[in-house]
C-alpha cells in the first residue's frame, strides 16, 4: 500500500490519462469503424474497395508503427502541430476502428437478406435499411467481440506510454526513478485495468440476457 500512497501523484494523473484516452479513442473508433462498416458493405464498389483497403492496411499494422508515423513522421509533414496526447488518441482510433469495422460486418452478415430486400420493397434507401433494419440487428449479434475490441483498446492505451504520454503504462519507469519496488507498483496498474475491465464486462453479460429474451 505504500507504494501506492506515497505516489498518489503519478497514479492519480496517469490513471485520469489512460481513461481519456480509452473514452475518446472509444467514442471516435466507434464512429468511424461503423461508416467504415457501411462502406464495406456499400453498393458502389469504389467505397467498397476503399474501405476493404483501409482496415487491410490498418488491422495489418502494428500499433506501434502507427504510433511512430504521428509521433515522429506527421510532425514533419507541417500540416498541424498536434500535442503528444492528441497523437496517441488519433493512432489508436485509426488502429481499433478497423478492428470495430469487422465487428460490425460479421454481424451485418448475420441480418437474414430477406429483410433488407423487404426494405427495398417498402421503398427505404440503402441508408435507411442499414441505420433502421440491418444495423440494429447487427449491433445485438457483437456485443461479445465488441466488448473484446474495446478492452483491447483499453489495453493497448498503455502503448503511449512510449511516446511521451504519461499514462498508467508510463508509472513503472517513474516509479523505478524513485527507488520503489517497479513489480508492487504495477500489481496496483494491473488492478486499475481490472477494476475497468469490470464494468464492461458486466455491461456486455447485461445486453446479452436483454437481447437474448427479447430474440
Amino acid at each position: 500500500m505504500d507504494v501506492l500512497f506515497d505516489n498518489l501523484d503519478l497514479y492519480g494523473p496517469g490513471f485520469l490519462t489512460t481513461v481519456e484516452l480509452f473514452a475518446l479513442a472509444a467514442v471516435g473508433s466507434l464512429i468511424w469503424g461503423t461508416i467504415l462498416a457501411m462502406l464495406r458493405v456499400s453498393p458502389v464498389p469504389v467505397f467498397r474497395a476503399a474501405a476493404t483497403t483501409y482496415v487491410t492496411l490498418f488491422r495489418n499494422t502494428p500499433l506501434t508503427l502507427i504510433f511512430f508515423f504521428f509521433a515522429l513522421a506527421f510532425p514533419l509533414l507541417k500540416i498541424v502541430q498536434i500535442s503528444f496526447f492528441t497523437a496517441a488518441v488519433t493512432a489508436l482510433i485509426l488502429y481499433t476502428s478497423a478492428f470495430v469495422c469487422e465487428v460490425l460486418r460479421s454481424g451485418i452478415n448475420t441480418v437474414p437478406v430477406g429483410q433488407a430486400e423487404a426494405g427495398r420493397a417498402l421503398g427505404l434507401t440503402f441508408g435507411q435499411i442499414l441505420g433502421s433494419v440491418v444495423l440494429p440487428q447487427a449491433g445485438r449479434t457483437v456485443v461479445p467481440p465488441m466488448v473484446s475490441t474495446m478492452i483491447a483498446l483499453l489495453k493497448n492505451t498503455t502503448v503511449a506510454a512510449g511516446f511521451s504520454v504519461v499514462e498508467a503504462g508510463a508509472i513503472q519507469s517513474y516509479l523505478s526513478e524513485r527507488g520503489y519496488n517497479v513489480f508492487v507498483g504495477m500489481l496496483w496498474v494491473a488492478l486499475f485495468f481490472i477494476i475497468l475491465v469490470i464494468p464492461m464486462t458486466l455491461l456486455q453479460r447485461s445486453l446479452e440476457k436483454r437481447w437474448s429474451v427479447a430474440r
